[in-house]
């Protein structure tokens, strides 16, 4: 961990838990915190009532810095001023660049973490007045911005860049932690191995689903979930539904086999539909398995269901024990 990535987040291991909606909530965010890495609470998505509630959750939770997840493609400054007016520590900023997002931040106190798919996007974050950028590869599990791999993206971030930079995509042990750091990053973003851990949200099918999945069992989409968030790429695991958009060619939304059909329930009782942008979490009912299942291609290394605190604990010293023992390969 670099020193300036350091005095950013103030916090003792580079390991910071991706904000994945409707699966990272306040108790997740606040185990990493206290077992010493650095959580994201993934909040854009809320009502600003539920925003604040869960904010709150959080901050109740831990003493610790943490960083709120904010999508600036979505209407944010109401969002971005209730950080600011509950002192909440960063901002991770996402989903296209918007100067005016990091300048509100920045004026109000925040620290601001930016997440990019190429070095072009991250000189321009670094130079809007970023604190840290997140470099995002295409491995990633969820919505993916970029279309370059992590082990190509990373070094050219690197070079580009004067401030941290994290690695997201494709991370979830300590070996890939390790070869992050050797790639230059100054920490890692770690998102499909926190599904299995006891704090995450999700339904019990999809956590099944990631413990059985191999890496080769995601696919990235361009607008298959596209039903509530449209124009956004993704990674998922494959499913009914990906497997009948396949043998039906493929074809573009509108012609897509079984649109509309309703294949579950939310919790409080509102339908999801086939081919919606949804994370399925506890108390949804219905075919969980044919819902979007996110996930990164890092999904082969999770095997076990751990708290969040031995998930940050096991990847730290896995990563240090890589770093130890590629000395004698060299």
């Amino acid at each position: 961990m670099t020193a300036s990535l350091s005095s950013v987040l103030d916090a003792r291991i580079p390991i910071l838990s991706a904000p994945m909606a409707g699966a990272a909530g306040p108790d997740l965010v606040a185990a990493v915190c206290n077992a010493g890495g650095y959580g994201v609470l993934p909040l854009w998505h809320k009502p600003m009532d539920g925003f604040v509630a869960d904010l709150a959750q959080a901050q109740a939770a831990t003493q610790q810095n943490f960083a709120v997840n904010i999508n600036v493609a979505n209407p944010y400054k109401d969002q971005l001023q209730a950080c600011i007016d509950h002192k909440v520590h960063a901002v991770s900023l996402f989903w296209g660049m918007d100067t005016d997002a990091i300048d509100m931040a920045k004026d109000g106190g925040l620290k601001v973490l930016y997440s990019v798919g190429t070095s072009q996007e991250a000189k321009a974050a670094e130079a809007a007045g970023a604190d840290v950028i997140v470099a995002q590869g295409w491995e990633a599990g969820g919505h993916v911005w970029g279309r370059v791999s992590s082990l190509a993206l990373i070094p050219a971030v690197v070079d580009a860049v004067n401030i941290p930079v994290v690695a997201a995509g494709g991370i979830a042990d300590g070996r890939a932690m390790a070869a992050a750091t050797m790639l230059g990053a100054s920490g890692v973003w770690v998102g499909t191995r926190f599904l299995a851990s006891t704090e995450a949200t999700i339904h019990e099918t999809y956590r099944q689903r990631i413990l059985d999945a191999r890496e080769d069992q995601t696919e990235w989409y361009h607008e298959l979930y596209d039903i509530s968030w449209p124009d956004a790429p993704h990674r998922a695991l494959k499913n009914a539904t990906s497997q009948g958009w396949h043998q039906a060619g493929a074809p573009k939304p509108g012609q897509r086999p079984n649109e509309g059909q309703v294949i579950g329930h939310r919790p409080n009782g509102d339908p999801v539909e086939r081919y919606q942008s949804y994370t399925p979490f506890s108390g949804t009912t219905g075919d969980v398995d044919a819902m979007s299942l996110w996930s990164g291609q890092g999904v082969s290394q999770v095997r076990q269901v751990m708290s969040a605190a031995e998930i940050v604990d096991e990847l730290y010293r896995d990563a240090q024990t890589a770093l130890q023992n590629g000395r004698s390969i060299l």
